[in-house]
């Protein structure tokens, strides 16, 4: 089995810097980075021929689109190409039939820019956002069914829950919401930012709405690259943010779904038609192809995630069926004067002062703060003891 030092030769990271934060923007293997640049090469020849919808452009797109839809367990007329899961959320809300006294359910841990996004366009439909509080630490999934549950009325039309949550790591029991949601005739849109790569998907069987996610993070795909599945039932009814000629321009054997979202103007589609090489890529090193690598990556984040308890002095609390590549563990309080109030201020210094980048945020609960790594394969646990050793210094252990 290749360890973390063995996979970092094939990025381009500082190899004088323990990036624990492929969770934020991903990073991108050098052969990854190689295909993208032959798309560009081959779209600065002839931008016409490559970018005309009508010429090179769809035929590629689809080809992406069909191995992307084995993957995530979809048909292919079903999956639009997005910028990124925020992208994709927001295309569904805005879109999003909202009337005056609708409601919404999303959660406290849901990424800020798409419950930003949730208020916006629920604010202009005259409906309200109501939060479901899912508590940090937590003992079982049962629990996000149940915060999500007290929040529902007659009123309630769309839930919008995380996949993966960004700031606490947790596998959210997305299934079951939607069991719930459907005999409540309640929509379901996933924000599966962190979805692909991570964890297995079968998105026709998920029994939600809608789903977004980025290829940019757990695929190692280039960055601005994401996709949004529809279920057919509401494919008519969702359109891009960007309106363009497909609007009143059908394209021949093509849905309006598919036509509105593959050409929204000028874009340099090179990281989506380099997706493949990234499945490719990850897929190559197990038998067990793409799911191996995945289950080896969740090996590796339960391993840290006890060295972290141990080494911090914190009881560990996450359900094994709620993790995934991602680790938060709640920071103990601290009187050293060097960890400071402000989250900023750790995660600077562990960049600054160590060579550590991972993410530190403000907690769930008012005057906590979280620290979160993202485990992929360039990873070790040596990362992980280096970064418990800054954090006991930075909070005053003896």
């Amino acid at each position: 089995m290749a360890s973390g030092n063995d996979m970092k030769r094939h990025w381009q990271l500082d190899p004088q810097l323990d990036f624990l934060n492929h969770g934020s923007f991903g990073a991108v293997p050098t052969v990854v980075l190689q295909a993208q640049q032959t798309f560009r090469d081959q779209l600065e020849s002839d931008p016409i021929r490559f970018l005309a919808p009508e010429r090179e452009l769809e035929p590629k797109l689809d080809h992406v689109r069909g191995v992307l839809a084995e993957l995530v367990g979809a048909d292919d007329r079903d999956v639009a190409f997005v910028l990124n899961a925020t992208d994709g959320g927001n295309a569904v809300l805005r879109s999003f039939p909202f009337a005056n006294g609708d409601e919404m359910v999303v959660t406290n841990h849901g990424y800020n820019a798409c419950i930003n996004a949730a208020k916006f366009a629920a604010e202009r439909g005259g409906a309200t956002v109501r939060v479901a509080n899912v508590p940090f630490p937590i003992r079982d999934p049962g629990q996000v069914v149940d915060a999500i549950e007290q929040q529902l009325n007659d009123r309630t039309r769309l839930i919008m829950i995380d996949h993966i949550t960004s700031p606490t790591g947790l596998v959210f029991p997305v299934q079951a919401v939607a069991e719930l949601a459907k005999r409540r005739g309640i929509r379901v849109l996933v924000d599966g930012a962190h979805g692909p790569g991570m964890v297995p998907l079968d998105l026709r069987n998920l029994g939600v709405d809608y789903y977004t996610a980025n290829h940019h993070k757990w695929l190692c795909a280039p960055k601005v690259s994401g996709f949004l599945w529809v279920h057919p039932q509401w494919q008519s009814e969702v359109r891009p943010t960007i309106i363009s000629h497909a609007a009143n321009q059908p394209r021949p054997n093509r849905s309006q779904f598919l036509a509105e979202f593959d050409w929204k103007g000028t874009f340099d589609p090179t990281p989506i038609l380099a997706l493949p090489r990234a499945i490719e890529f990850l897929s190559s090193f197990y038998t067990g192809g793409l799911d191996e690598w995945m289950q080896v990556n969740r090996n590796l984040a339960i391993d840290a995630l006890e060295v972290l308890s141990r080494g911090l002095g914190i009881e560990v609390t996450t359900p094994l069926e709620m993790m995934g590549s991602l680790v938060t563990v709640p920071l103990p309080k601290s009187d050293n004067s060097n960890s400071g109030d402000n989250h900023n201020t750790l995660q600077s210094r562990l960049r600054q002062k160590y060579n550590i980048e991972c993410p530190v945020f403000p907690g769930i609960q008012p005057g906590t703060y979280l620290l979160r790594i993202a485990l992929q394969a360039y990873n070790d646990l040596d990362q992980v003891d280096r970064l418990v050793s800054a954090l006991r210094d930075e909070l005053g252990f003896r």
